[in-house]
């Protein structure tokens, strides 16, 4: 599952909640992190001296894997595919509740012109978790598709795309779930995080309507994600959290149930 969404909406804490919900259900679970933004590692309980170095940072192994060091002038040649099977193990942490953390860095937008040997890893590394791995993997992206590839787009069993209750952010959601209508992304999902009343959830959804999207389901304002953001901390470490998690239990079942 990748999930997206504006900058603010509680996008990463929704990814690292799913991912601690499917662990705490047994699940083995991936999560990697996209957003160069990279928060996702507070809300696995995982210390910034133990987060994983973003996969584009790996200059060693980019050259390594590629035959060619980002930033230094190698040549015109490198591996398009290199061989990316073994990095989700050797370069992730394991966090909070068994979760495994992998953090890409940055990839360069399709249309950007870039042609490097950091987005030919990464690249490949996508593919490869996406289509390839055998346990559940959610990806916290950027707003933008662009830095995923067609075919990896095609692969995902879900976009989930979160919004909060607000104009910009709707805009946003419906601009993602055009690209994916346009990636050829089989299932996709709207979420509203952070509604504090079901007129507020109303509102929500005749906002979706008007871009003709429906809303598959909400999350309520959380006391205990709230105080966790002003503390710095992970809401499964507040107390009080008991609402959030089991609305996301909720949300869990209905993603479930929604792909089969």
């Amino acid at each position: 599952m990748a999930v997206a969404g504006k900058g603010g909406v509680g996008k990463t804490t929704v990814v690292g909640s799913i991912a601690r919900v499917w662990a705490r259900d047994g699940v083995k679970v991936l999560a990697v992190d996209a957003d160069p933004a990279s928060h996702l590692h507070s809300i696995l309980e995982i210390p910034v001296e133990r987060m994983p170095k973003p996969i584009s940072a790996e200059l060693d192994l980019i050259e390594e894997r590629t035959g060619s060091r980002p930033g230094v002038e190698t040549g015109p040649f490198y591996k398009l595919n290199p061989k990316v099977d073994d990095i989700p193990d050797g370069y992730s942490t394991v966090g909070a509740d068994g979760v495994r953390l992998m953090v890409l860095g940055t990839i360069r937008a399709a249309g950007s012109g870039c042609f490097c040997p950091e987005n030919a890893v990464l690249r490949g590394l996508i593919d490869h978790v996406i289509l390839e791995r055998d346990e559940a993997v959610i990806v916290d992206m950027e707003a933008g598709l662009e830095q995923f590839g067609r075919s990896t787009c095609r692969g995902v069993d879900l976009l989930l795309t979160v919004v909060g209750p607000g104009a910009r952010s709707i805009d946003t959601g419906q601009r993602i779930a055009k690209l994916a209508a346009d990636m050829e992304v089989k299932r996709v999902a709207v979420v509203a995080n952070g509604v504090r009343s079901a007129e507020e959830e109303a509102v929500v959804r005749e906002s979706l309507a008007r871009h003709s999207l429906e809303l598959f389901a909400s999350l309520p304002y959380s006391e205990s994600v709230a105080r966790a953001d002003m503390l710095g901390k992970s809401v499964f470490e507040v107390d009080g959290n008991g609402d959030w998690t089991a609305a996301v239990s909720r949300l869990s079942d209905e993603i479930l149930s929604f792909i089969g």
